[in-house]
């Protein structure tokens, strides 16, 4: 049973910043595997809410341009891997916003987790288009995508099981405290 005297003393600000980043990251979670897209809306949503948060909490400047540079270069790498064909724009700009948020010393824990579920992920989705698709289910379409062996990988899925993962150990929720 939860004990509402053990509950950390957050302020309703700090309780915002703390429930924003997983907010976001469960809406693009289910965006992607509904309709296999990330909206431009929820990760320029997310982008913007960053800096917002960051002089809520009164981030240092100095570590503010640590979470935007990386967030930059996080873009980049997500852009390249977009040209290439490895990863769809929405994964490209939603781990970019996602790296904006978890800064330099969550990156790298982010984008192992992140590629990790991902390969899960993806050796899931391949067994469960080989097996036959109970009637039920074939009803829905969201499920059909997922099934379907021509559509590619909702990677936001993993994106964002590893943004909460490293959410997790970062800054933010030890600095709420």
């Amino acid at each position: 049973m939860l004990n509402l005297a053990t509950l950390p003393d957050y302020t309703l600000l700090q309780w915002l910043v703390i429930s924003t980043f997983p907010v976001f990251m469960l809406a693009a979670a289910a965006s992607d595997a509904a309709s296999m897209r990330i909206p431009n809306w929820l990760t320029g949503t997310l982008a913007l809410a960053f800096p917002i948060a960051a002089a809520g909490t009164a981030m240092p400047l100095e570590a503010l341009g640590w979470h935007g540079l990386v967030g930059f270069a996080a873009l980049l790498v997500g852009m390249g891997l977009f040209a290439t064909g490895w990863i769809g724009g929405g994964d490209a700009k939603f781990f970019a916003a996602t790296v904006l948020w978890l800064g330099p010393d969550q990156v790298l824990a982010f984008t192992l987790i992140s590629t990790v579920l991902g390969g899960l992920l993806t050796l899931f989705l391949l067994s469960f288009r080989k097996l036959p698709m109970p009637g039920p289910l074939a009803a829905q379409g969201w499920i059909m995508r997922l099934h379907d062996p021509k559509e590619g990988v909702p990677y936001g899925i993993a994106l964002a099981a590893g943004g909460l993962i490293a959410f997790a150990q970062s800054g933010w929720l030890a600095g709420a405290a």
